[in-house]
């Protein structure tokens, strides 16, 4: 139930901030291709900071509930598309006898 209701939540803010983020006025303008200036890249952002500070909001919120959802997902024994397969198993190695090296002959 709470995993449910955690993981609306967390499709929701994923939503939200892809949106958020799309709103926002370019940093770069084009970053600066045929001659113009390169001092824009420098500046800071521009915008509202309530922008600013909601894509922030976001950021935490999708952090948190991606945290939450994979302990949530350990705890409650869901399991992972990888952890379906096994890995095949590593051949035994088989050591070769050590051989002594044969002497060497002297004339």
């Amino acid at each position: 139930m709470f995993y449910h209701l955690l993981l609306a939540i967390h499709v929701c803010v994923c939503v939200l901030m892809i949106l958020v983020v799309l709103l926002q006025t370019g940093k770069g303008a084009g970053l600066a291709l045929f001659g113009s200036s390169g001092d824009s890249l420098i500046t800071t952002p521009t915008g509202s900071s309530f922008m600013r500070n909601l894509t922030g909001a976001l950021a935490g919120a999708f952090a948190f509930t991606s945290l939450f959802l994979s302990l949530l997902s350990a705890k409650s024994g869901m399991s992972s598309v990888t952890s379906r397969f096994s890995l095949p198993a590593a051949p035994a190695s088989q050591q070769a006898p050590v051989v002594p090296p044969a002497p060497i002959k002297k004339k």
